[in-house]
């Protein structure tokens, strides 16, 4: 089983910072320099001083913002802007949020989880990592010595995980925070003993799946090699062998995947509808030609529910055709190594199927993708001419993910996005003291 525990997490004194709205932020991954400069000006404690601190001027390796982010936290905690609770606890988290006019509400809680290698427990990834990110991460967690955000971890559960969570917040108020976007978070602290130890009975031999956060959490096992190296990990439970997570059942109603599309530049030369349809010919039937109705094609896509019908709009004449796959058996000369299971999923058939040969073969270039997530995103794209092609890929489901994780395989990248984020700043981890 996953080793879980209660901990006592560093947040934010309200009655020094302000409002919790103004000194969250979404993780570094999804923060583009307009957003970073609007979180600055929010507030002087806002999380971005720490989660993506801002280059400057004369930076280098003894000055620059990793020190400056180390050395912002510290300035906190000394002036108990932040302070460190006084009890173990977990830390419940909801969020809600609305997608295309639909509201949901997705629960979890966080707690320390015990970071174990990859194919050593019951902790599996689904999706590839990068090296860039893990270096970037790394270097904050040595200047901070903290986890400034969670990783996503799933779980499979019929609800008596969170049961006796439940209890108890239905009594309690929440500390409230509304995001850049719109999503409101609440968190409640749940420091009863008798409730912890139910929650971390009841998980018992439960795997966790990582939902978000492949980056982090393969940079917590490096930092913890490195502290074991030089001499700082005195046992088990010192605390770099753990990591923050949020744990989410995936039974959870609020859970919800969104598809990543892909909008494609970089052929050699633009495409019609007919041009696209004799480039899939070889391996595709077309379904149906939408005109210039993308709702409709996706409508089509989501309608069938495989992992083997796409929507594809070709800018250079403004038209949606749908079309799947005709003969699955093809991805198994294209990706020998992989499982069945990895070659049925839709992204893996179009990147290494329409991507990487048909397109490449037939029209050639070299195809590069911009990756979006609605259908007013892939619209807006098109209409302003920023790509050749748009592809709607079918969404992923958490059956698709569990099977993924349990070959010990790894999906394409952006094969998944979990919404909303989960937010910086409600809860800080530290990789120093319990």
């Amino acid at each position: 089983m996953a080793d879980i525990r209660g901990f006592r997490g560093f947040r934010y004194d309200l009655g020094s910072v302000g409002t919790l709205s103004d000194v969250v932020a979404p993780p570094y991954d999804v923060i583009d320099p307009a957003l970073q400069q609007k979180l600055y000006d929010s507030s002087p404690y806002n999380a971005i001083r720490l989660e993506l601190t801002r280059d400057e001027p004369g930076d280098d390796e003894q000055t620059n913002k990793y020190t400056r982010a180390g050395n912002t936290l510290r300035e906190w905690v000394v002036e108990n802007a932040v302070r460190q609770d006084t009890a173990r606890g977990l830390y419940v988290y909801e969020q809600e949020y609305t997608v295309e006019g639909q509201t949901f509400v997705r629960r979890g809680f966080l707690a320390r989880v015990r970071l174990e290698p990859f194919g050593s427990g019951k902790i599996y990834p689904h999706e590839q990592t990068m090296s860039g990110p893990k270096e970037d991460r790394l270097k904050l967690y040595r200047a901070t010595g903290f986890n400034l955000s969670p990783i996503f971890g799933l779980y499979p559960d019929d609800g008596t995980v969170f049961a006796p969570l439940e209890q108890l917040i239905r009594s309690a108020p929440p500390i409230v925070a509304r995001d850049h976007l719109g999503v409101i978070n609440r968190l409640w602290v749940v420091t009863d003993s008798a409730t912890i130890s139910k929650v971390i009975g009841a998980m018992g031999p439960k795997p966790v799946y990582i939902a978000d956060g492949h980056h982090r959490y393969e940079t917590g096992l490096k930092y913890l090699e490195e502290r074991r190296a030089a001499g700082e990990v005195a046992d088990d439970e010192a605390a770099p062998n753990f990591c923050l997570m949020m744990l989410v059942g995936m039974s959870d109603p609020g859970l919800l995947i969104l598809p990543t599309h892909r909008l494609v530049s970089g052929l050699a030369a633009d495409l019609t509808a007919p041009q696209l349809e004799g480039v899939l010919a070889e391996h595709f039937d077309v379904l149906e030609r939408t005109g210039t109705n993308a709702q409709a094609a996706w409508e089509h896509v989501l309608m069938d529910g495989s992992q083997s019908t796409f929507a594809f709009g070709t800018v250079a004449d403004g038209l949606w055709t749908v079309a799947k796959l005709r003969d699955k058996d093809v991805m198994a000369s294209l990706a020998p190594d992989q499982s069945e299971d990895w070659r049925e999923l839709g992204v893996s058939i179009l990147h290494k199927l329409v991507l990487d040969r048909l397109l490449r073969d037939k029209i050639g270039g070299t195809p590069v993708c911009k990756y979006v997530h609605l259908l007013s995103e892939v619209t807006d794209a098109t209409a302003k001419k920023e790509c050749q092609v748009a592809c709607l890929v079918p969404p992923v489901g958490m059956g698709h993910v569990e099977q993924i994780s349990e070959h010990g395989e790894k999906m394409p990248p952006k094969s998944t996005y979990f919404y909303p984020k989960l937010l910086t700043g409600l809860v800080f981890n530290s990789l120093k003291k319990d």
